[in-house]
């Protein structure tokens, strides 16, 4: 079995992986709503891919608002269980 007869250096080991990183992804331009995206993706903004509405996105804003109110609803019944309210 082959063994290294000196250790490698942090700088010549990290002169090897130089190269091994990520890169940024390219961003273009939406032409609906002007909006940066990633290339040959639907649009996160107003969903939107090749002049085409594939994804409508007011609808899935109601139903975030939606579980988040029912959220919040969940949270008050479970604030009435406090201590002071279970030694009345």
């Amino acid at each position: 079995m082959a063994v290294p007869k000196k250790r490698t250096t942090k700088s010549r080991r990290n002169k090897r992986r130089m190269h091994i990183h990520l890169e940024k992804p390219a961003l273009t331009e939406c032409p609906q709503c002007k909006d940066k995206k990633i290339m040959h993706t639907v649009c996160k903004s107003c969903g939107f891919y090749k002049g085409k509405e594939v994804i409508d996105v007011l609808k899935k804003e109601k139903e975030k608002e939606k579980k988040k109110e029912k959220a919040e609803g969940e949270e008050k019944k479970n604030k009435s269980l406090s201590m002071e309210g279970l030694s009345k």
